[in-house]
């Protein structure tokens, strides 16, 4: 009887074992930083960022679910077919395009907000990523930009980093910083650039699949 029980138990642990050992997919919903523009396609945000993950032992694959110009509102308008049922976590990158066209903070708060919602409705966590507004719409602008991201974090309890370029924006050459790291657009970072980012924003990606695991 007692051999039946351990063969029982080991064969329960063998089926379940596959099952928790599932690797999570990521959707990255974002704009032309997330979907590589100006690069070769393994050279891209997302190529790299799987790269990494692997690296690290995780089980995780990441969707790129950028597209080159797109705004909150576009990322709004295609949120419910970006969270697909093999989905089990999300990164949100967007708001570099609102930025570019000055668009009401007001209006990329809503749209950021709704996105958050959506996804809070399926119980997918979220890693939030913030942009940086520069100065030259105002200091209210810039004021009420750069508080979209944390109030949002915080309101949908979702994970955060402050900005997807942080890693080169850090830096204190801005000059030698847009010589080696971006590309001649003077916006979008190259290889080299997007390896930054991803060591900078890899632990939290880390943590997001950590949270969709649990």
């Amino acid at each position: 009887m007692r051999k039946r029980a351990v063969a029982l138990t080991a064969a329960l642990t063998l089926a379940v074992a596959p099952a928790l050992a599932a690797p999570v997919t990521v959707a990255a919903l974002g704009d032309s930083l997330t979907q590589g523009y100006g690069l070769p396609p393994a050279q891209g945000f997302v190529p790299q960022l799987n790269a990494w993950l692997a690296e690290q032992g995780a089980e995780a694959t990441v969707l790129n679910a950028g597209v080159s110009g797109d705004t909150t509102a576009g990322g709004l308008s295609r949120v419910e077919w970006t969270l697909t049922p093999e989905v089990d976590a999300m990164i949100v990158a967007l708001g570099g395009n609102d930025l570019l066209r000055g668009i009401d903070p007001a209006s990329s708060r809503a749209n950021l907000d709704a996105i958050l919602a959506k996804a809070g409705e399926r119980g997918i966590p979220v890693l939030l990523i913030g942009m940086v507004a520069p100065g030259n719409y105002g200091p209210e602008f810039k004021r009420d930009f750069d508080a979209i991201y944390p109030d949002l974090a915080e309101t949908h309890d979702t994970l955060y980093a402050p900005s997807f370029l942080g890693a080169l924006e850090r830096m204190d050459d801005r000059q030698a910083t847009l010589a080696r790291y971006i590309q001649g657009d003077g916006i979008h970072p190259n290889a080299e650039g997007v390896k930054l980012i991803v060591q900078d924003l890899g632990p939290k990606v880390l943590d997001l699949i950590e949270q969709a695991a649990d």
